[in-house]
């Protein structure tokens, strides 16, 4: 660490990792740098239709964070450049950026649109995968951040033959500046992450996919941009050689995946099997007679929520999924289409014709990206990922230099969230002495107080692409708001979410001197704080704002009824604006946030929580039910990488142990909570004795624990063990397994089947390093692992492909035809029939081992506590599944672990760091603000009979118990959380709820 501590932080990126990074470090006090290299932050995620199994239109979700980012007074974009070089050391690094040209002045750029209006060059859109044309002076997207347009110099006329220069001409903020020249920038950062991204593997040169002679042979981000109502289609699915209406579509699985032979990239890419089967789902959506089919090597639908998703598509859909490996596509000679030759699973030749065909393409590393690693000293794995280890998995083997999302190794949207926040932790852990120096400070506006005034309202109505449009006549329902009273201004626009038109809005309202805002969009759900930070900037109190959702509510649910989901939007806004008229501002209370924190559960990610907070500088107090730390990692053996996990866990555990702002509970357990963010009070009881512990944030790390199975004759037979049980035996060198000749392990024992539908994601890595470690010990033996689907995502494939060369026979078995074991003279037989020899397999095994599934401990007690959520298998739900992974609904209680869900001991940690990040930012602040709209009682009107406080799930009404109102029930509005539970209960009518008001809704009813 350099004796100069610098606190701020580069990161090289723009996808949602960095930008999730971003806002964690910006939000804990230290300032960032983000250094992309396209003109705009957004990254893949930006091109995408929707997001599953949220089913969230993918923009939409992350507008609001691409627009925060745009908008964070510590947040500094450097777009259209790339790391060159970093020079120095931990806590003061510099940091050498190339930026380009572009020769557009960002200070003065308006985001108009006047100059691509006029530009005559049309090239090759990148955004939408080269199937439109955009102007060679562009955005790359209408909600891009920042809205700043760029001029694509090997395509501009002006500048490579001196002609046109129409973009000049018509430029009403004179922006323009032919003479920018290419820069080197110099930053000085305490730490850097690297958050690059990955690059589509690019299936060009691939004779047998036909991809480069057919125009109806497209990639996976090809399709997206055909499905995506922003797209080149609008959202309607064609045949691109003829723009006929498909009636068939198929999906290769793998291509550029676990591939040795034509590529290099032996790797799985983790999200290629959930993004087919999103794709299928959404297609039949758009024709229910469409006929789909997957064609596939494993399903992994690893991730939570996707195996529902993967039964949802078959059973509900009728998505086709085919087990093969495609070996031919050529264009039909008897008409349009593709033909597709495959072996089918009864070792039958089949040929199939089908309008398009999707090819699945993985994720890898650019040769580029690589080098400038190598360069940066950087170390990486042998597919191009930067390597780390399992107890640091965003650290690289630079010091001070962290990683997070794709370029670490292939994952989804949820796993590269939750590294952004666990890269951010670390990155600002050693800069702690630095906090806050080099951050400003918002210089509040000052809010106009209209209390009193006449409403004028403005109605602002947005198209979403063709997401609203594309269904409700949106200048309809404009045009219809302008005649509804006190309105005062009406307009529509494109994306009411981008960045520019929160500027316009801001703009017009303090024109027009309107003081109450209707927007008809999309979801409240995760729009509202954008719009209401919006009315901030304008001067005017948050709260007099209503959102309407035209588009989950309208477009999406009534597609096939254009005029009457314009009706009933026209009706929706009708009814806001009688509501909104009424409005009032509302107030907030403001208080202190307790700056200790309550982590709930002692293992591996209880552990790893405790230590990233401590090292933040706060206090923790780790609460653990058994005698020890350390959780379930207390029996297991080695990671995939091969090492010990007996010794990285002795490590966190003395680290915790001499750490003199940890204070650790064991044999301890939460008998009540009470309070709220910011200021919660645990009642905890330790070996009969209890005490109160005062804390401001709490995080939830409770685990999970490994299934006893009731099959294959567990429990009865010495010779079947669990998984977990093996790894036991191999740390004691255990005569069971070192005499065993012949090992069976059956995968899937709990796992994806009724009652347990959800994969358990761990269960075939730690197979494969169980198998090996038999094979290295025993080069002889016999291993025979029964499964369904070998699920070894990312990076784990090698485990695989090293399992097989060392001679592990690999048998698969079906749901409706699982092995038989019985046991005879002594030996254990297991009857298997093998799909590939359409015969049954019996083996006599000396060990059976069971990879048994990872059960959730349903701890109902404690949801009920801090009020969050278990899901229907009993894990805790989070606040968003992809953007909020770590957080709960309820603020200030956080995730991490296997209380979430089935995980490996790297991802655990990460999250684990990534919720105590998220804890940070709410801690740094200091001060929290309640909500304005909570409840209230006319206590006039009580009659003291109090329901209210029998049916809030927050416990915010209390009765009085003394004075001249007692027996009168009263609000803590710190507690309430304007659910409304309490209003609608009350017999007297005594209760209501602010920005709910009885007349405001009465008026809704009336408008209706």
């Amino acid at each position: 660490m350099s004796e100069k501590t610098i606190g701020s932080v580069l990161i090289a990126g723009g996808g949602i990792a960095a930008i999730q990074a971003a806002l964690d470090l910006a939000d804990s006090g230290y300032y960032v740098y983000m250094v992309e290299k396209s003109p705009s932050i957004g990254g893949v995620m930006a091109q995408l239709d929707k997001t599953f199994p949220t089913n969230d239109c993918s923009m939409c979700i992350m507008s609001p964070k691409l627009v925060e980012v745009g908008r964070h007074i510590n947040i500094e974009l450097v777009t259209l450049a790339e790391i060159r070089d970093i020079k120095g050391q931990a806590g003061n690094f510099e940091v050498e950026v190339f930026q380009k040209a572009r020769y557009v002045d960002m200070d003065k750029c308006i985001g108009c649109g006047a100059c691509m209006e006029k530009c005559p060059k049309k090239v090759d859109d990148e955004y939408n995968m080269g199937l439109a044309k955009r102007k060679a002076i562009y955005v790359p997207y209408p909600q891009a951040v920042p809205l700043k347009y760029a001029i694509d110099a090997p395509n501009c006329i002006k500048i490579t033959k001196d002609k046109c220069g129409n973009c000049e001409k018509v430029c009403p903020a004179d922006a323009i500046n032919y003479k920018d020249t290419d820069k080197t920038i110099s930053l000085n950062v305490g730490s850097v992450i690297l958050s690059t991204g990955f690059s589509a593997y690019n299936p060009s040169g691939k004779d047998f996919l036909n991809y480069d002679r057919s125009k109806d042979v497209v990639t996976s981000l090809e399709f997206e941009r055909l499905l995506s109502a922003s797209g080149p289609f609008q959202g309607h699915v064609v045949r691109l050689s003829d723009k006929e209406h498909p009636h068939k579509i198929a999906w290769l699985q793998c291509v550029g995946s676990r591939d040795v032979n034509t590529c290099k990239n032996g790797h799985c890419s983790s999200v290629c099997c959930m993004y087919a089967i999103k794709q299928a789902i959404i297609a039949k959506e758009h024709d229910p007679e469409l006929e789909t089919k997957i064609f596939y090597m494993d399903m992994r639908t690893h991730g939570k929520g996707f195996e529902d998703c993967y039964n949802q598509a078959k059973e509900t859909y009728g998505v086709k999924f085919q087990r093969c490996r495609v070996h031919t596509v050529y264009g039909n000679p008897d008409g349009p289409g593709q033909v597709l030759e495959y072996i089918d699973e009864n070792n039958q030749r089949v040929t199939e014709v089908y309008d398009i065909v999707v090819l699945s393409v993985g994720m890898e590393i650019n040769d580029e990206v690589r080098a400038n690693a190598a360069k940066m000293g950087i170390e990486l794995t042998e597919g191009g990922f930067v390597k780390t280890s399992t107890f640091k998995p965003v650290s690289t083997s630079r010091d001070g230099v962290y990683v997070c999302g794709a370029f670490q190794g292939p994952k989804d949207i949820p796993q590269s969230v939750v590294e952004a926040g666990a890269a951010a932790l670390n990155a600002g852990a050693g800069l702690v002495a630095a906090r806050n120096t080099l951050t400003r400070t918002v210089e509040k506006v000052k809010e106009d107080d209209v209390r009193g005034e006449r409403p004028r309202i403005g109605v602002f109505v947005c198209h979403c692409g063709t997401n609203i449009a594309g269904v409700i006549d949106v200048e309809a329902v404009r045009d219809y708001a302008s005649d509804l009273p006190y309105v005062e201004y009406v307009n529509n626009n494109m994306y009411a979410c981008s960045q520019d038109t929160q500027d316009g809005m801001v703009k017009v309202i303090k024109e027009k001197g309107l003081n109450r805002i209707v927007v008809a969009a999309c979801s409240p759900r995760t729009h509202d704080p954008l719009f209401q930070e919006t009315l901030i900037n304008a001067g005017l109190n948050k709260y007099l704002f209503e959102m309407v959702n035209i588009r989950n509510h309208g477009s999406w649910v009534h597609k096939d009824q254009p005029a009457e989901a314009t009706l009933k939007a026209k009706e929706q806004v009708r009814m806001a604006v009688a509501k909104v008229a009424l409005f009032e501002p509302l107030s907030e209370a403001t208080l202190e946030i307790d700056q200790n924190v309550l982590v709930i559960g002692g293992g591996i990610s209880g552990m790893a929580a405790a230590k990233a907070l401590s090292t933040q500088g706060y206090h923790v107090t780790l609460v653990e039910r058994d005698k020890v730390l350390g959780g379930q990692a207390r029996n297991l053996y080695v990671t995939g990488k091969g090492e010990s996990i007996e010794e990285g866990l002795a490590d966190m555990v003395n680290s915790v142990a001499v750490d003199d702002k940890i204070d650790v509970l064991l044999e301890s357990s939460l008998k009540n909570v009470e309070g709220f963010v910011g200021n919660f009070v645990s009642t905890i009881e330790t070996k009969g004795s209890e005490q109160e512990i005062r804390h401001g944030v709490a995080i939830i790390a409770t685990g999970a624990e490994e299934y006893k199975p009731v099959e294959y004759l567990y429990g009865s037979s010495d010779k079947v063990v669990t998984g977990q049980e093996l790894d036991g035996l191999m740390k004691g060198h255990d005569a069971k397994v070192e005499n065993a000749e012949t090992a069976v392990f059956i995968q899937c024992v709990g796992s994806r089947e009724p009652g347990r539908t959800y994969c358990s994601r761990i269960c075939c890595t730690h197979t494969m390093v169980s198998a090996l470690h038999l094979k290295e010990k025993k080069p002889d033996m016999d291993v025979f692992v029964l499964y369904r689907d070998i699920r070894t995502y990312g990076e784990k494939e090698a485990l695989y492909k090293k399992a097989r060369e060392k001679g592990v026979i690999f048998v698969r078995y079906s749901l409706d035809a699982k092995p038989l074991v019985k046991e005879a003279e002594g030996k254990l037989l297991v009857t298997v029939n093998d799909p590939i020899i359409q015969r049954p397999l019996e083996l006599a095994a000396d060990l059976l081992v069971l990879a048994s599934a990872v059960k959730p401990y349903k701890d109902e007690r404690l949801a009920q506590f801090f009020k969050v959520p278990l899901n229907d298998d009993g894990f805790f739900v989070e606040a968003h599944v992809k953007l909020a992974p770590s957080d709960f609904a309820t603020d200030g209680v956080f995730l991490a672990g296997l209380a979430h869900y089935p995980k490996p001991i790297d991802e655990s940690i990460a999250q684990a760091q990534a919720a105590a990040a998220r804890a940070t930012g709410l801690l740094a602040r200091k001060t929290i603000n309640t909500s304005g709209q909570v409840a209230y009682v006319n206590q006039e009107l009580c009659s003291g009979c109090s329901v209210c406080v029998a049916v809030c799930p927050y416990n915010s009404p209390g009765m009085i118990l003394d004075g001249p109102r007692a027996g009168k029930a009263e609000i803590n509005p710190v507690l309430c959380k304007g659910c409304g539970a309490c209003v609608s209960s009350c017999r007297s009518g005594a209760l209501n709820l602010k920005g709910f008001e009885e007349g405001q809704i009465l008026a809704m009813i009336d408008a209706a």
